[in-house]
């Protein structure tokens, strides 16, 4: 088999960036190693940047997100029950919209379907060959049988555990990495959300966040031990220390109910430089992690899409290939402005093991410059909708 451009990974990355380029007539054959209903069956963030939310709708896939998606002129920062509100319109005149990765990458994969996109699942043994030559083809095996993609260009769509990445020699790769020490504790519930917007709550006892997934859903978390395990929490455990996280008046209006999903998930920050390596292009896990205070994991995966499927198409249309050379550098450039704004997030709204008591008091003199300060409200707010592409 042939093709112009093989995408490894059938998550929303690697799907939409196969639907932008369909539509510019631009051949793609997608491999992914699991099940379709396993990949919907992920469950992941649901804000989506300005950015993404533009791309959606050039993709032609926009319909259920603008249909069902909720609108957010805002988010709340609480730091005990001190409360500030950052208003996204009165600083940078844009929002961000609240809809839940599974139905991006459901709606993706529609699209690819209807318009009889070659996505192969079920894919073991991914190997990307000759990807330093003018001629890069993938070998997998599906059901037993091995099989060959010859192509153009390789993009690693694969998170950070597949193959993409380390195909890249490690003499080439230079890996940058902060792990930090607690995890959050998600659960997700059919329960109305307590607030219309996010709550990021920082408290004595640990952060939490108040979230969605639409008006019936709710996506709540909680700061906990790297240690921990998901069977020590009951439910009744997790609403009592969300509750004593988040502001009073929230407190006090919380709908609980039994969880429908529960998770621990660790929190690192990672960049793999450089995202190029002769026709192979990195995009989104495969190449970077950010914690998921501020969102920007999915978000980032767009911008590479964006910078990617720009490049491929600029060469395909008139064989200029300074998009794809400049890939990386322009990726990564944007890439490491999330990092920042992620680790900040981070390391303003929790606690860490070991904090001393100067470290508290920077965390209070920080907080206390973003409520009084306009200009520090904008930077949140421009960060928080994204920067542009």
């Amino acid at each position: 088999m042939k093709t112009q451009v093989a995408i490894i990974g059938g998550g929303p990355s690697g799907l939409l960036l196969s639907q932008l380029l369909h539509l510019q007539g631009i051949d793609t054959v997608v491999l992914e190693r699991k099940t379709k209903d396993y990949v919907l069956g992920r469950i992941r963030a649901g804000v989506l940047e300005i950015g993404l939310v533009n791309q959606m709708r050039a993709a032609g896939v926009a319909e259920r997100m603008d249909k069902e998606g909720i609108i957010h002129h805002g988010t709340v920062i609480s730091y005990g029950d001190d409360q500030i509100g950052i208003n996204f319109s009165d600083h940078v005149d844009a929002t961000v919209m609240v809809y839940g990765q599974t139905e991006v990458t459901r709606d993706l994969y529609t699209a690819r379907e209807a318009m009889n996109g070659k996505i192969v699942f079920d894919v073991e043994g991914v190997q990307i060959n000759d990807a330093d030559t003018d001629a890069p083809y993938v070998t997998y095996t599906v059901d037993g049988s091995e099989q060959r993609l010859d192509c153009d260009y390789v993009a690693g769509c694969d998170g950070f555990h597949g193959v993409s990445r380390q195909t890249i020699p490690a003499e080439t790769r230079r890996e940058f990495e902060k792990v930090y020490p607690f995890g959050w504790l998600g659960i997700l519930s059919k329960t109305p959300p307590v607030h219309d917007e996010l709550i990021y709550a920082s408290s004595d006892i640990g952060f939490a966040l108040c979230s969605m997934r639409n008006a019936n859903l709710s996506r709540y978390y909680v700061q906990c031990d790297l240690s921990d395990k998901v069977e020590n929490w009951s439910d009744a455990a997790f609403w009592d220390a969300l509750k004593r996280r988040i502001p009073e008046e929230h407190a006090d209006n919380l709908i609980t109910g039994p969880s429908i999903e529960k998770s621990i998930a660790p929190l690192r920050s990672f960049v793999s430089e450089p995202m190029k390596w002769g026709r192979l292009f990195l995009c989104g896990d495969a190449a970077h992690i950010v914690p998921p205070t501020g969102a920007k994991g999915l978000n980032t995966a767009a911008s590479d899409v964006h910078y990617l499927s720009q490049a491929l198409i600029q060469f395909y249309d008139n064989g200029d290939q300074a998009g794809i050379d400049g890939y990386s550098a322009k990726a990564l450039a944007r890439v490491w402005k999330a990092e920042r704004f992620s680790w900040w997030m981070t390391s303003l709204l929790h606690r860490f093991p070991g904090q001393s008591d100067f470290d508290f008091k920077m965390q209070q003199a920080e907080v206390a410059f973003l409520k009084d300060n306009a200009n520090a409200q904008a930077v949140l707010a421009q960060n928080y909708v994204g920067l542009p592409y």
